[in-house]
């Protein structure tokens, strides 16, 4: 090879080199870019989703407060209710104010059927049946008309259990959310 070919050769070789190297670090640049924008994706996805986890735990504690508050209320009512009918001091009063509350706890308890998951579902529920039960009873003694077997007594003895249910209620609730252990 003569002086002047391998000047050429290698003059071709240093261009090459030097494009070649430009390539690969454009190369380079983009792919470290596409890594970056795939890591920025992926991070946005995850903050998506433990917004909607957070959005999905509030509206859950949303329900149980004003479901306990609720069925808090309605018992509170059927307790006045109970105590008026064993005083025989019955009022309209007491009894729109029964039917106001229980109105507001049925919906509350409605509501809840849409959003909670099984194990609370199956404990508003324990409360929400025997709260209606206790309810039926008083009124029915209230209007002098039980059923046989319904007594003052055995409204007592069901409004007595029906504070059990709520703490039950309460205490699902509550592990649901993650803020107490399970009973």
């Amino acid at each position: 090879m003569n002086p002047s070919t391998s000047a050429l050769v290698i003059a071709l070789v240093g261009i090459a080199g030097t494009l070649s190297s430009a390539l690969l670090t454009q190369r380079s640049a983009n792919n470290s870019k596409v890594r970056e924008l795939e890591w920025a994706d992926q991070q946005r996805r995850e903050d998506r989703a433990y917004q909607a986890k957070q959005a999905a735990v509030e509206a859950r504690r949303t329900c149980y407060v004003a479901l306990n508050i609720a069925a808090r209320l309605y018992q509170t009512a059927l307790t006045n209710y109970f105590v008026a009918i064993r005083a025989g001091a019955v009022t309209d009063e007491i009894r729109a104010e029964v039917d106001e509350i229980r109105r507001d706890h049925r919906a509350r308890h409605a509501e809840a059927q849409m959003l909670v998951p099984d194990p609370v579902l199956v404990a508003a529920s324990a409360v929400n049946g025997n709260l209606g039960n206790l309810y039926g009873i008083l009124r029915r003694l209230d209007l002098g008309a039980p059923e046989p077997g319904e007594t003052i007594e055995v409204a007592d003895e069901m409004r007595a259990r029906i504070w059990d249910l709520l703490a039950e209620m309460r205490s699902v609730m509550r592990f649901d959310l993650g803020i107490a252990p399970s009973s």
